[in-house]
């Protein structure tokens, strides 16, 4: 139980990280460090119009705090085909208890395998721990059901899904064809006002290449850390917006996916 509690808690407070204090009111404005450079960025209108992994795992966290476990599991499951583990982490955590969907532990065994494809200690864990609860049948179903799943869910076959979104963003971007954004400032609107961020930051290799993206997230998951994060309200940014005409940038807004099995 404790081991389930501790990846459950990792889940929910492993989301991109807002600015947490709040900030002092007048014109001026502290210089923000990296951490909070980031936290903005991820957090922006048009970030996540572009991150549709961490877009619908926001929302979808949104959903699980307010006890709405339905609606949390379509959203993660809808992030989850852009290969968001800690999404497929939660699936899996959910059918196993029955949050939002009757218990299904053949199918949260999948949901974890699927989680723990990249080696992250925590879902390997759990992968471990279901296994050893299932009955024989259980596992006979579980094997039966996982072809499809991984068709659907695996690196293999979600990463490109995600790619080509950073490469819809990327064709956007002021001068990247070349990879240089000169003196381009991204206006970040805050609670506190409007925050200028360059665009050196904004556009940095590990947040809209596929490469450097996934090897930011696998570092952060391989070894989860003590840090506490919480989430905070998306911020809006008018530089990037949601392509329209793009058959499955609609797909995943316009129409829910068939619950998770």
């Amino acid at each position: 139980m404790m081991r389930s509690k501790a990846l459950l808690l990792a889940l929910l407070l492993a989301a991109p990280l807002p600015l947490l204090a709040a900030e002092p009111s007048g014109d001026e404005k502290p210089a923000l460090d990296a951490a909070d450079n980031d936290s903005l960025v991820m957090t922006s209108e048009g970030f996540l119009s572009y991150h549709p992994d961490l877009r619908h795992r926001l929302s979808a966290l949104a959903d699980y705090r307010k006890g709405n476990y339905a609606e949390a599991l379509v959203k993660f499951r809808r992030a989850a085909r852009f290969a968001d583990k800690p999404s497929q982490g939660m699936i899996a955590e959910m059918l196993w208890a029955g949050k939002g969907a009757p218990v299904d532990r053949p199918a949260a065994y999948i949901w974890m395998d699927l989680a723990a494809e990249r080696g992250y200690k925590m879902m390997l864990v759990k992968r471990e721990n279901y296994w050893a609860q299932l009955s024989e049948d259980e596992r006979k179903q579980a094997l039966a059901i996982g072809d499809a799943l991984f068709l659907e869910y695996a690196d293999e076959y979600a990463k490109p899904r995600l790619e080509s979104r950073l490469r819809q963003a990327r064709l956007k971007t002021t001068g990247s064809r070349t990879g240089f954004v000169g003196s381009l400032s991204i206006e970040v609107p805050t609670p506190s006002g409007t925050r200028v961020i360059d665009g050196s930051d904004y556009y940095k290799e590990e947040f809209w290449r596929a490469g450097p993206y996934f090897r930011m997230q696998d570092s952060d998951w391989k070894e989860f850390g003590e840090a506490r994060v919480d989430i905070g309200e998306i911020q809006s940014v008018g530089e990037l917006t949601v392509p329209e005409n793009q058959e499955e940038s609609a797909a995943d807004e316009a129409q829910d996916p068939p619950p998770p099995r």
